[in-house]
């Protein structure tokens, strides 16, 4: 089971995937609104922000008959698409083992982010400030 405080592995990755969304939709946008962020995360994702051994795991719960009920909503709603999806694969390609198929699936484009709103803002400002830092960091390597 997952403990909080766990570090993501690929929390840049998910990050630049917000950022990239969050651009798009401030392009779209005339006013920037705190909507911004509920439309942000129902937009596609570049993949499933789960790692895949994390993924497994949990669809191999699923498996074996877990209703995922300690889960919250985004996260149960993220695994029950990997789920649905893994098996749909597994039809197609049965010579596959679970994690190669998980792997797979997790790596393909995602329907949403299955992030909260506020979740989403958080993030966005935590790449946003880290993108600053980066900056004034070259920034003074020039001028010092």
């Amino acid at each position: 089971m997952k403990h909080r405080g766990c570090i993501c592995d690929f929390a840049d990755e998910r990050d630049k995937d917000l950022l990239r969304a969050y651009r798009t939709l401030l392009e779209e946008s005339d006013v920037i609104t705190s909507e911004i962020y509920e439309r942000l995360v129902e937009m596609p994702s570049a993949r499933f922000w789960v790692s895949e051994e994390r993924a497994a795991i949990v669809v191999a719960a699923m498996m074996k008959g877990d209703k995922l009920k300690t889960h919250k909503k985004n996260k149960r709603e993220m695994y029950k698409e990997i789920y649905r999806r893994v098996m749909q694969l597994k039809r197609k390609k049965p010579e596959l083992t679970l994690l190669e198929l998980v792997f797979d699936v997790v790596r393909k484009p995602a329907p949403k982010f299955y992030i909260t709103p506020g979740s989403a803002e958080v993030y966005i400002c935590n790449a946003k400030k880290k993108w600053y830092e980066e900056r004034r960091k070259k920034l003074r390597h020039l001028f010092y």
